[in-house]
């Protein structure tokens, strides 16, 4: 790519380059965009994003991203308070949401045990669900992990900590195959693995 003259503009291009998928190329014709718009329409949409940094917050109980101290899948009265499904992110939550096969309450680890990245049990948001297990009125603890070699870790890891409760621990159907992240299944797919989710054995 020819270089850019301008500095404001090289370093605008620099910055949106960050961006996961966005390679310089990208980076220019988007910034160019910008570079089009109004001052407001800008000044707004940068807003967005500076507003959203500073005050998104994760919700006390189950991690999730909220507006609020609580986030509105926790304060919904209408979802069932007795029934946690156990994701490795905000965007597990998402795709599980996007299936309308589940109406329970979540709990986001914020990751997934793993030795060769260096995030151990103590990284994860873990004391946090035993708290609410050992707190609330919990019937089953539903494990919706990647089925990975370290969400099955983290899943084992769980279904240990758990057992010195009175809750029910299960685990998504294997409609995901082994290796895949929730992410990227579809929702036909992830629908049925948890209405068919079934007791979680130590293998």
């Amino acid at each position: 790519m020819n270089e850019i003259q301008s500095k404001l503009l090289n370093d605008a291009v620099d910055e949106m380059s960050r961006l996961p998928g966005i390679g310089r190329k990208t980076a220019l014709r988007l910034v160019l965009y910008l570079l089009r718009l109004p001052n407001n329409e800008v000044q707004r949409f940068g807003n967005a994003f500076i507003n959203m940094r500073e005050n998104i917050c994760y919700c006390k109980h189950c991690n999730n991203i909220s507006d609020s101290e609580v986030c509105g899948i926790c304060n919904n009265p209408r979802r069932d308070k007795s029934l946690i499904c156990v994701v490795e992110s905000i965007r597990d939550v998402m795709s599980i949401e996007n299936t309308q096969q589940y109406n329970g309450l979540y709990h986001v680890l914020g990751g997934i045990i793993s030795p060769m990245e260096g995030i151990a049990p103590s990284d994860l948001k873990i004391d946090l669900l035993l708290d609410r297990v050992a707190t609330s009125d919990i019937d089953e603890v539903v494990l919706a992990l990647s089925t990975t070699m370290e969400g099955e870790t983290t899943c084992f890891y769980l279904y240990k900590k758990l057992a010195r409760y009175p809750v029910a621990v299960t685990i998504i159907a294997r409609g995901v195959g082994f290796g895949d992240e929730l992410e990227y299944t579809d929702e036909l797919t992830l629908g049925r693995s948890i209405k068919n989710r079934q007791p979680f054995t130590a293998r």
